[in-house]
């Protein structure tokens, strides 16, 4: 049996801490192994506490999430962190995906969610529940433009991709997971994970998150799109 998913809980509210330990805890393939009620806290305890995923609030008092995802996703052998986020907070999203984020998810969201969110971070094979994911990128995604880097760079960072792997990269964007990919092409889930190894390998992305605000920051697709494929 492998070793369980460490998780690291990082809130100022310790009844929302408490909540999250009691669901985590509760599954066998998964553990929590460190809280913090802050930013700059959060990041002393992943500096000597081996993690693989930590749920990371935004605001909170003193060093926000934004700032402790920037240095904990510089750490040596950094785990990978999931903000949590309400609607009204979209402009910390974008934010903290710059800062490094590898996913998002609502804070309200249902405890299966939850579970889901850590397990597919920690795996690399989704962007996070595809319900949570088209409905944040539905207000994220106009932002992304105005963040973008200069259309020369983005468009280098394309110019590799197969059309296959351009309409890979346009389903991970539109929050497909890899078994979607894979029922839309009619191809094998190891086949869309070569084919999405490969994107991320030639676009430079760090994670898959990545490659979708790529996705949208390129134009190669639009909010518009969210729309029409929900």
């Amino acid at each position: 049996m492998s070793e369980p998913i460490r998780v690291v809980l990082v809130d100022d509210q310790q009844m929302v801490r408490a909540g999250f330990r009691m669901v985590i805890d509760s599954q066998g393939d998964l553990t929590v192994v460190g809280e913090a009620g802050d930013g700059a806290s959060a990041v002393a305890l992943l500096r000597n506490t081996p993690a693989d995923v930590v749920l990371m609030d935004v605001r909170m008092p003193g060093t926000d999430g934004i700032e402790a995802t920037r240095q904990v996703t510089a750490l040596p052998d950094a785990p990978r962190v999931v903000v949590l986020t309400t609607f009204d907070l979209d402009e910390y999203v974008v934010a903290a995906i710059g800062a490094g984020a590898s996913g998002f998810l609502l804070k309200d969201a249902a405890p299966e969610e939850m579970l889901s969110a850590v397990r597919t971070v920690h795996a690399g094979d989704s962007v996070i529940a595809a319900s949570s994911t088209r409905r944040l990128l539905q207000h994220v995604a106009p932002m992304l433009r105005g963040a973008a880097p200069s259309s020369s760079v983005t468009d280098r960072q394309l110019a590799d991709l197969t059309p296959r792997e351009r309409e890979v990269l346009v389903q991970m964007a539109l929050g497909a997971s890899n078994t979607e990919i894979a029922a839309q092409f009619v191809v094998s889930e190891a086949t869309v994970k070569t084919h999405v190894g490969r994107v991320l390998a030639k676009t430079g992305s760090r994670d898959r998150v990545q490659a979708v605000v790529l996705a949208y920051r390129t134009g190669l697709v639009q909010p518009a799109d969210l729309l029409r494929d929900a």
